[in-house]
């Protein structure tokens, strides 16, 4: 009668043998790859279905170790266990176990180093890090993550919530979304406590609600009437900073997008600026039409660049600091404005002074279309249009119509 247990020997076992499935009894075999390489493998039936459970390699199970695990397979078997299933509950119970010493600190920090390179830019991550260093980690940076409670996300929010509404709903959307990731590693249990709909929100004044009553919300923004005039103050500013907010008004650009750009972005020979995707706020590349106020802006400035970026800082190698703005609104004795206020500014005099669609200055601003319909259809960029838009806002910038109040 041929042997059913014990088939195989240590000496076949360390031989080359070929390829597939090598019986060694009662479910377990030795699995040899087209390579050569060897593991255990134990195969079992449970409710009707057969399944297939990894041991390891050879090199690190003996043949008398890897039949002491199946033999412990087949025990829980014999209890009505599936063995797969028992040893995910033990991965949870570890994790769970492990989560007592990773703290929300520690999980903070490897949450940031696994996103950091799908998120847009460095800055992203720099934003993340200090929000969470100055608000969330002095309460609940040294607690575990398996023990964070609704209590304690309270405790970070509420100081913050009605005085810095906007950073703080950005921070509970971090925490919540580090806890939840706490959760698919197995750390967590249960409810997320930095979860808003249906349980923060039960709790906390609704951010839109806070940011009307504190008058946020929207950027201060000048009436479109008074551009000539500041703009007319604007260029008799020295300086980089003053060459800077004009292409920034005269492109109805976001910040970012102006202080980043790059010589290699912008044909001067076409009147165009090609804003890349990764820089972009919807991240979607971005044409914009230059009108002859800008060409001769860009003209003058290249004439004595010698910098990768048209607004260079202090080193050439970095672009101009984004407080630049609003220092120069300050000389300006303008604190009462913003500088993307002036894209506000820029639609409000596409609304109320021209006849252009509005989808035509939603382009203008890159913005997208909420609609998913409306998206649909519109595919171009409606640049034509926006080339003509943008020499009537350049004509409309020139033009004094009522001095400054």
């Amino acid at each position: 009668m041929a042997r059913l247990l014990d088939r195989l020997n240590a000496i076949q076992v360390n031989k080359p043998m070929k390829p597939g499935y090598h019986l060694d009894g009662a479910g377990l075999y030795l699995a040899v790859g087209a390579s050569g390489s060897k593991s255990w493998i134990f195969r079992y039936r449970y409710q009707g279905r057969e399944h297939e459970m990894g041991l390891g390699s050879t090199n690190a199970l003996t043949l008398a170790e890897a039949r002491e695990i199946a033999r412990q397979q087949r025990k829980l078997l014999a209890l009505g266990t599936s063995p797969l299933e028992h040893r995910a509950a033990e991965k949870i119970a570890k994790r769970l176990l492990d989560a007592n010493t990773l703290t929300f600190s520690k999980a903070a920090a490897s949450y940031i180093k696994t996103n950091r390179s799908g998120w847009r830019n460095e800055k992203h991550a720099e934003q993340w890090q200090n929000t969470l260093e100055t608000y969330a980690e002095p309460i609940i940076g040294e607690l575990p993550v398996a023990k964070i409670q609704t209590t304690h996300i309270l405790r970070v929010l509420q100081p913050i919530w009605t005085t810095k509404n906007e950073t703080a709903s950005r921070l509970r959307g971090r925490i919540e979304k580090i806890l939840d990731w706490c959760k698919v590693q197995g750390y967590r249990t249960g409810e997320n406590p930095a979860a808003w709909k249906g349980h923060l929100s039960e709790v906390l004044p609704s951010p839109r609600k806070v940011q009307e009553k504190l008058g946020v919300g929207h950027h201060a923004a000048l009436p479109w009437v008074e551009m000539g005039q500041f703009m007319q103050a604007l260029r008799q500013m020295p300086g980089s900073g003053s060459l800077a907010v004009q292409f920034i008004i005269l492109t109805a650009c976001r910040t970012s997008e102006a202080l980043n750009a790059k010589w290699e972005e912008i044909d001067l020979n076409a009147a165009l600026w090609i804003i890349p995707k990764e820089r972009m706020k919807a991240f979607r590349e971005h044409r914009v039409p230059l009108s002859e106020p800008v060409l001769a802006l860009l003209s003058q400035i290249k004439a004595e660049s010698k910098s990768i970026f048209v607004f260079p800082g202090r080193h050439e190698k970095k672009p101009l600091s984004n407080m630049v703005g609003l220092q120069l609104l300050k000389r300006l004795g303008r604190t009462d404005l913003t500088i993307h206020g002036f894209r506000s500014t820029f639609k409000d005099w596409a609304r109320e002074a021209t006849a252009y669609p509005d989808t035509v200055s939603e382009a203008a601003l890159a913005h997208v279309i909420g609609d998913k319909t409306i998206e649909a259809y519109a595919r171009g960029d409606l640049f034509e249009k926006r080339c003509q838009l943008m020499k009537d806002w350049a004509v409309h910038c020139s033009t004094v119509k009522q001095p400054l109040k």
